[in-house]
């Protein structure tokens, strides 16, 4: 009885106790909320203050952002556009600038401004922090292959870091766009076909350059982009037209913005491209009727360069005066380098043709970003010589770099078991032009990188293995290899490859690297052909035919046509362009020191043709193959993917079993699945949850991924994994834009990747 009553005093204090807890937790809560109301109303009330004090030209100025600068304290330009962006400056007619970095410019520039100007507003720096400043991570593609959250984040969260020590405080990323297209060049910056997985890299990229408090001197503003459908550009084609149902448009292409906008970011960056008919920049429905209406967004859209001006172009706009006019009724607050807002509002005001209110609007939202920022308690916050000098490059952020690279890298097919490779193995050749190459593999969009400055290869694999001899193969280019210019691929410069398939010949296991140059995919970079560019599939050929142990490293910013690498060559890794550390990370996955565990974010084609293509289909009247030709199908292809979304492989094998589904209340449904190591390596597997509506008012597609975790396990060991639905996993919107949930029965397929599975079903 005694312990009984024991027990029960342990009881009833651990209630009290979790009772004081809950109170505490709760109190601090309140607090926390409060004092965002505060902070909010403070702001408030000072921006009432400063827009008082503001002229209306000082308002437009707001909205008005130039590119690059001169030294600030240098000699007045004489003539041109430099003169009247000095001009501009000194009246206080521009809210931010983009493409000036590091210690000096920013301090002296800002100095002007702030001094200089009548009220002394000051600048909002923006830049290009893609993925990483100085020291650079894989391109954004690539990061997506992890489905490694908390590595996402915290990529991003050193590119802040880094890019802050040198002024920035406002980067033009994430890329929120969802894409089928492998032609379009700008994959390489994006989370690939799926908006499930696309909205939780978002909120991780956000969450990581924003921090938990904006104000810090290491964090900067993000910015979603590009809003919105670019990703469905016509043919690939970048900047070319978007035509696109409302279904996809809500479906597809509006999540991951919208999860953007729920995790606070404070910017968001209008598209090049039309959207049926309305160029983005001009659209009111966008705009306002989604982001600023029923969104609730709180922070400011900008334009993507000239992308206002350019509506006269698209046909939209008579000329740059009514832009202006159409992009601040749309809702398009700060003009990238297109001049039409600071050379027209102002007289479009006095004539009554915009209202003022408009100005206001947009002005007060530029403005509250830069409180948040702390810019107006400190306007050179961000400008600390010493940050400056520690931060780039730090060791700790090259080990990150590192960490992300490895988990980056996708495992495609690995037949003969070639890998990893032996640290005795003797007599490997190593051959391609990528492989010596500390350049390319940084990727595209890396403004800030230094030139040959990521660890080739070749230079990796020296820290595990002497035992190697490298061949070039084929010169992968020729002609100067600009950001600039296009790389014009070598298709006829044939010397190496004699000497590459000798060295195949006498060799035990030839490592490949070959691709495309990292300037070959990002902005203005759609190909037609997605094959291995210049004379590196001929290259491929002729090793193989002396010598078929090969690993083939595949890098490159997009999916490849791979069809004839996957019918011969046994062992093929993804390696993408995996910036400063790539060589390293490479090495690290070669030689089994990181057991790859890699899930591929965008479906690889069989060839073009397929293209675009995702494994969200929509069940067709006949999709089911029949015995002769009238069924949805190519007639000299097979239909599915060579490499399907979710796709890569392990060194180890893992097993699913014990799939149980359980209805909970509150519409929510639970799974659970036992997932078991059953190889003899350790190892991480993305245990993947897809869905299927089977009957609803809308055709819903065939599957859809709803859920995912990335699990470690050690050789032998098996994890309990669960998921639980809710009503916004197996809802969905119709053409309206509105959210439904209907009931029904929904089929469910967990496994590792978006093919095979285990299933089961439940009815809601």
């Amino acid at each position: 009885m005694s312990d009984f009553l024991g027990i029960h005093h342990l009881q009833l204090k651990g209630i009290r106790m979790l009772s004081s807890r809950l109170h505490t937790l709760v109190l601090f809560t309140l607090i926390g909320v409060f004092s965002s109301f505060v902070q909010a109303n403070r702001y408030e009330a000072e921006l009432d203050a400063l827009l008082a004090k503001m002229t209306l030209a000082e308002k437009i100025g707001q909205m008005n952002q130039y590119n690059g600068f001169w030294d600030a304290t240098g000699p007045q330009p004489d003539e041109g556009d430099a003169k009247k962006k000095y001009e501009h400056l000194r009246e206080g007619l521009v809210g931010s600038v983009l493409n000036v970095s590091g210690y000096e410019r920013v301090r002296e520039l800002q100095s002007f401004v702030v001094n200089e100007s009548r009220l002394g507003i000051p600048l909002i720096f923006g830049l290009d922090v893609i993925h990483g400043h100085k020291t650079i991570f894989p391109i954004p593609l690539a990061e997506s292959a992890s489905w490694d959250m908390e590595a996402i984040e915290r990529s991003a969260r050193l590119a802040a870091i880094e890019s802050s020590a040198q002024g920035i405080n406002w980067t033009f990323a994430p890329m929120v766009d969802i894409s089928e297209d492998a032609r379009w060049g700008r994959v390489a910056e994006g989370a690939g076909e799926d908006p499930y997985l696309g909205q939780h890299i978002a909120v991780a990229r956000v969450n990581g350059f924003q921090g938990d408090d904006l104000s810090a001197v290491d964090t900067i503003a993000a910015c979603a982009k590009h809003f919105a459908g670019y990703g469905f550009a016509e043919g690939g084609r970048d900047y070319n037209r978007v035509d696109v149902s409302p279904y996809t448009l809500h479906n597809t292409i509006l999540p991951p913005f919208e999860a953007a906008v729920k995790a606070d970011v404070k910017t968001i960056m209008n598209a090049f491209n039309t959207l049926n008919g309305i160029p983005a920049s001009g659209s009111e429905y966008l705009q306002r009727d989604i982001l600023k209406g029923k969104w609730g967004f709180q922070g400011f859209v900008v334009s993507d360069w000239a992308s206002i001006k350019e509506m006269v172009d698209h046909s939209f706009a008579t000329n740059n005066e009514h832009a202006a006019a159409l992009a601040v009724k749309a809702g398009s607050d700060m003009d990238m380098e297109g001049y039409a807002y600071v050379n027209h509002l102002e007289s479009l005001v006095r004539e009554g043709k915009v209202d003022e209110k408009l100005i206001d609007d947009a002005a007060r939202r530029i403005l509250r970003v830069k409180m948040e920022l702390g810019l107006f308690e400190d306007p050179y916050k961000y400008t600390d010589k010493t940050r400056e000098a520690e931060a780039l490059y730090h060791p700790s952020h090259l080990a990150a770099a590192r960490d992300m690279a490895k988990r980056s890298i996708v495992l495609l097919k690995n037949e003969k078991r070639l890998l990893p490779l032996n640290k005795n193995q003797q007599k490997i050749a190593v051959i391609g032009p990528l492989a010596a190459d500390n350049n390319s593999v940084l990727g595209t969009w890396r403004v800030s990188s230094d030139d040959h400055s990521a660890v080739s290869l070749v230079d990796g694999l020296k820290q595990y293995s002497n035992h190697f001899t490298y061949e070039q193969g084929v010169k992968f280019s020729i002609g100067e290899e600009a950001f600039s210019q296009h790389i014009i691929a070598n298709t006829t410069d044939r010397t190496g490859i004699a000497e590459a398939v000798a060295l195949a010949k006498e060799s035990d296991v030839v490592v490949m690297m070959l691709g495309e140059h990292g300037f070959q995919s990002g902005e203005g970079r759609s190909r037609s052909n997605i094959q291995l560019p210049g004379l590196q599939q001929e290259l491929l050929e002729e090793v193989y035919a002396a010598n078929n142990n090969i690993i083939l490293l595949v890098a490159s910013g997009r999916p490849l046509d791979l069809s004839w690498a996957d019918a011969h060559i046994p062992t093929i890794v993804q390696t993408w362009q995996l910036g400063t550390e790539s060589g390293n990370a490479i090495a690290d996955v070669l030689f089994g020191e990181y057991n790859p565990s890699g899930k591929l974010p965008m479906s690889f084609p069989r060839n073009v043709g397929q293209l675009p293509t995702t494994y969200r289909q929509l069940s067709t009247g006949r999709s089911t193959p029949k015995d002769n030709v009238f069924w949805s199908h190519y007639t000299d292809i097979e239909s599915d993917p060579l490499y399907p979304f979710g796709h890569g492989l392990s060194y180890t094998d893992f097993k699913y079993s014990k799939l149980k589904v359980k209805t909970l209340k509150d519409n929510r449904v639970k799974i659970s699945v036992k997932v078991k190591n059953t190889g003899k390596y350790e190892g991480e597997e993305v245990v993947q949850l897809y869905l299927r509506d089977r009957v609803a008012s809308t055709v819903r597609p065939v599957k859809e991924l709803k859920g995912f975790k990335k699990i470690l396990l050690s050789a032998g060991e098996s994890q309990k994994v669960e998921f639980v639905l809710t009503e916004k996993e197996m809802g969905f919107y119709n053409a309206k834009g509105e959210f439904l949930l209907e009931d029904g029965d929904f089929d469910v397929m967990v496994g590792g990747g978006s093919i095979d599975g285990l299933t089961d079903r439940f009815t809601l």
